[in-house]
């Protein structure tokens, strides 16, 4: 015990003054992991608080063009700009000079296509219906209102705003409907009752999460961000472990080492405890930042899974997974370019394909299934299984045993190449 403490000891100076490891595994995490839940969390709130600036160009001579611009601020989704005086031709110039991020231009025949529609249909369902004898010749009528959007904004977010005024459209067309009806059996208004129960009878959607409890927390950025960033510095002790083995080998330390009256896996034994405990105190520390310091600075707070002893485990897998890899690169790699050059850029396609950037699902179907070769990938569902699913052993068992034969497969390649190279 007393050489271990020792070695222990020797490997804590040297990674002390280590400053470029040090930044590397605690400096940069903090700063990436605040930079990149305030992006995300930006994101949320842009659709959870349903603050988008909708520039509504209203030039319909009728009442409807008025009526759905009041079902759209009534949405709650938006922030309306209402403007009936800005001409057709000028609504790109409104978004590029930032008025709002997208606009909608309401036609000057809006309402008239509306009421031709309404008294089509109406007229068709009471002459199917046998209350009316009128029969005439269903035709299309063509009518819609114009989407404008920034380029900058992104697919989705479009793809939402559309779904929203097709929602209001389609309100729209309903409440119309049922007049045309009305007004086919000679009653000029709906009856007030019927057209409160309409608007109240809507069929709305219960959002439930799938998790492994009764508990429904709707996830936060901070859920999301703050474990995949953690990995990210995790995995990225390959610069300082490799360049630490390197340099001791080409420097003739580790040689010097090993004839000493110690085995020389306990001078590895060593360096990687030291490593664990490193990588248990990066995610201490970050996770203490997601828990404490995002609620000053106005982002959610993280909240750590209720199983407390699983997520230990899952700590220690991961830290147990980084260093081991760490260890393999070092070992492997005969400079210390290689191991900066091949260690750090493979760390960045690890995180790319395990889905801490983008995430695993929306990967063309190929990449979904080459990702599940990356230690990150196994990483990060471990760690969504418990910030996100509130899942249980069960649920933690093949993301754990992946990592756990991943991490003796590095340790057995290069405990054998230790091993070749000392007895040639």
């Amino acid at each position: 015990m007393y050489k271990f403490l020792i070695s222990f000891k020797k490997e804590t100076i040297q990674f002390w003054q280590d400053k470029t490891g040090f930044t590397l595994m605690f400096i940069m995490p903090m700063i990436l992991v605040f930079v990149m839940t305030m992006i995300q969390d930006s994101a949320f709130k842009l659709v959870e608080n349903k603050q988008i600036s909708l520039l509504v160009v209203n030039h319909d001579k009728g009442t409807y063009g008025d009526t759905l611009t009041t079902y759209l601020s009534n949405s709650g989704m938006f922030d309306i700009v209402a403007n009936k005086t800005i001409q057709h031709a000028d609504i790109q110039k409104q978004i590029t000079n930032k008025t709002a991020i997208a606009a909608v231009y309401i036609p000057t025949d809006f309402s008239k296509k509306m009421l031709e529609k309404s008294k089509q249909t109406s007229s068709l369902l009471l002459t199917d219906f046998g209350v009316s004898q009128q029969k005439k010749e269903f035709k299309i009528i063509p009518s819609s209102v114009e989407f404008y959007n920034d380029p900058v904004l992104q697919e989705n977010y479009c793809t939402s705003i559309m779904y929203m005024i097709q929602a209001q459209l389609q309100n729209l067309e309903s409440k119309q409907m049922i007049a045309g009806i009305y007004n086919e059996m000679g009653i000029t208004k709906i009856p007030k009752h019927v057209d409160e129960n309409v608007q109240k009878n809507k069929i709305t959607i219960d959002r439930k999460f799938s998790s492994g409890t009764t508990e429904q927390s709707i996830p936060s950025s901070s859920q999301h961000n703050v474990p995949a960033w953690t990995l990210f510095a995790m995995f990225f002790m390959v610069v300082s472990l490799g360049t630490n083995i390197v340099k001791e080998r080409n420097s003739g330390t580790f040689l010097r080492l090993q004839t000493m009256p110690v085995h020389f896996s306990l001078i590895i034994i060593s360096k990687q405890t030291l490593y664990m405990c490193i990588a248990i105190l990066q995610v201490f520390i970050i996770f203490g930042i997601g828990m404490y310091a995002f609620p000053y600075v106005n982002l959610p707070e993280l909240i750590f899974p209720s199983n407390i002893l699983a997520t230990f485990v899952v700590i220690a897998a991961c830290g147990f997974t980084a260093v081991s890899y760490a260890m393999l690169i070092g070992i492997l790699s005969k400079t210390e370019e290689q191991t900066n050059g091949f260690g750090a850029i493979s760390i960045i396609i690890f995180a790319a394909l395990g889905g801490i950037w983008v995430p695993n699902f929306i990967m063309p179907e190929m990449f979904q299934k080459i990702s599940t070769i990356s230690p990150l990938h196994w990483c990060i569902e471990a760690f969504y299984v418990l910030f996100l699913k509130q899942g249980n052993w069960s649920d933690l068992l093949k993301p754990l045993l992946v990592l756990l034969f991943f991490s003796i497969a590095c340790q057995a390649i290069a405990y054998y190449t230790l091993y070749i190279r000392k007895k040639s």
